[in-house]
């Protein structure tokens, strides 16, 4: 595993848990909003923190963390992400993963294996538009099986998309909930431009406003267990 960093405390990325964050580093994806651009690019010449490092840490705080969530980047992409989840695990935490659902195959495994507790999903357009945010295309196939092994798989789990006003319509999040339909909880996230991201021509983009993405949720409940704003 390539570690970029180790956020030590957090009440906001596991739901109704204390938990730490791992950042792992590379992603398959450049999306145009990222957010963390510095940690999906693999150079050489950037820090990574050795994994026995988040162990020996993970192991002064048993008793004081809930759980672990595992981000990105995208942690599908390490071959060795399963065998870092089990260490994990057998420590006694709840486990969260984030992904880009690009790798069913890895998403099938873990799974199928119980290693997680709750599972987070990106979805970035509808489908066939993925192209339009990402810069590149993913088949559609490989992203609905992540979608039907996530809703299927009995394990808390919670779907969201970034919005940036210029790239997904109103129509487009309707799009989305249908095809999440039977999920357990999707989230509206709002775009906040940062010096950061990759394309500078979003910085003045916007999101909806407030009034706005929570008519919208309501909307989405016809189609999605729970639906809420960030």
């Amino acid at each position: 595993m390539i570690i970029a960093g180790l956020q030590k405390f957090s009440l906001i990325d596991y739901p109704d848990k204390i938990c730490a964050i791992i950042f792992t580093r590379g992603c398959n994806f450049r999306c145009r909003y990222c957010h963390n651009p510095e940690i999906c690019r693999n150079l050489k010449d950037q820090a990574n923190i050795p994994l026995k490092e988040i162990y020996h840490f993970l192991r002064r705080k048993k008793g004081k963390l809930d759980a672990v969530t595992i981000t990105g980047g995208e942690p599908t992409i390490h071959p060795d992400l399963i065998r870092m989840i089990k260490r994990i695990k057998e420590m006694g935490f709840l486990l969260k993963l984030d992904t880009n659902g690009s790798n069913p195959d890895v998403l099938e495994a873990i799974i199928q294996k119980k290693l997680v507790d709750y599972i987070a999903m990106d979805i970035k357009a509808p489908l066939e538009k993925y192209k339009e945010i990402m810069g590149w295309p993913i088949s559609p196939e490989v992203l609905t099986r992540s979608i039907n092994l996530i809703i299927n798989s009995g394990i808390h789990h919670e779907f969201r998309t970034t919005i940036a006003k210029s790239l997904t319509t109103k129509e487009d999040l309707c799009k989305i909930a249908k095809t999440i339909k039977g999920a357990e909880s999707y989230y509206l996230q709002r775009f906040i431009p940062s010096q950061k991201i990759y394309d500078k021509s979003l910085l003045p983009d916007t999101s909806y406003s407030g009034n706005e993405l929570v008519l919208l949720a309501e909307k989405m409940l016809k189609f999605v267990e729970k639906c809420g704003v960030r």
